[in-house]
């Protein structure tokens, strides 16, 4: 049950002294930053963070730094009444919803870069997207003075970022990474989703299924991870209008590529279906939890 009653806050200074008074207070506060367009994974993430806290508090914010010039900002799916309503079903205490000019001030020219963990992978294919994800986290985490923060297993790459940023300029909230929600035929939840068609959905399909041969192989003892990426390329292949960005077989805590036979990795890819880019991944030999 919700100790505070529900309230949305929209300017940074508001969200600031709302959480400093919270916490003189005693209340143990949890943040899920998110940029809105909900569906059951985020919602998946309160209930999380419902567990862990006195306060929840849920950030809508479509942060222009983490997307390049020709990506999908301007039509990135947006419903903050949606968002909130569904929200509140989970104990949603404050939401905090800015506006860009509030976040980024004209002039702003501070940065944060998390640079070993953001070049590979998604940082190969989309050059400053982390350093953008960084610098709004840190933003986040400053005004909102969270005690426990909660991501997606999803964005690994980006979880991984986020634990690092923490560890080194917020060593006092706890960074927590949460299993992958999916749809019933596998599909990993996304926002990004909505831009599938009937048959796209379909055809996105074949990521799941390549990521669960690999975890199959696994399973069967198989821990080559050229062999892992491999599955996956065949299995993805077999659907001619996917077309794969990367397949990666990863150090979990380092995200360097694997080149032999290791007790754990993540393997994990991007691909474009139509319109959308899709990102999904399995954690092979250790749990998303015991990430940190």
């Amino acid at each position: 049950m919700a100790l505070v009653p529900f309230e949305i806050v929209r300017e940074p200074a508001a969200m600031r002294a709302r959480a400093e008074d919270l916490r003189r207070d005693g209340r143990r506060l949890a943040v899920v930053p998110t940029m809105g367009a909900l569906h059951d994974g985020h919602l998946s993430l309160l209930r999380a963070a419902r567990a862990r806290a006195d306060v929840v508090i849920l950030t809508i914010f479509v942060n222009p730094t983490q997307f390049g010039p020709s990506e999908d900002l301007s039509r990135y799916p947006r419903d903050e009444a949606g968002d909130l309503a569904a929200a509140r079903g989970c104990g949603l205490d404050l939401a905090f919803c800015p506006e860009a000019e509030d976040m980024y001030p004209p002039g702003s020219q501070t940065f944060v870069e998390v640079r070993a963990l953001s070049q590979p992978m998604c940082g190969e294919k989309r050059p400053g997207h982390f350093t953008g994800v960084a610098t709004v986290v840190s933003k986040l985490f400053h005004l909102t003075r969270p005690h426990v923060a909660f991501f997606g297993q999803k964005d690994f790459q980006q979880l991984r970022v986020l634990q690092t940023m923490a560890r080194e300029r917020f060593p006092r909230v706890t960074v927590v990474g949460c299993p992958i929600v999916r749809e019933p035929d596998g599909l990993a939840m996304s926002s990004r989703n909505a831009y599938l068609t009937s048959d796209e959905h379909d055809d996105a399909l074949a990521l799941s299924r390549g990521l669960r041969a690999a975890q199959e192989l696994w399973q069967n003892g198989e821990r080559d991870p050229e062999r892992l990426r491999g599955e996956v390329r065949e299995v993805v292949a077999s659907v001619p209008r996917v077309t794969l960005e990367y397949v990666s077989a990863a150090d979990p805590l380092t995200l360097v590529e694997l080149g032999a036979p290791a007790q754990r990795a993540v393997v994990s890819l991007a691909a474009r279906v139509g319109k959308a880019r899709l990102i999904d991944n399995v954690l092979l030999g250790m749990d998303v939890k015991d990430l940190s």
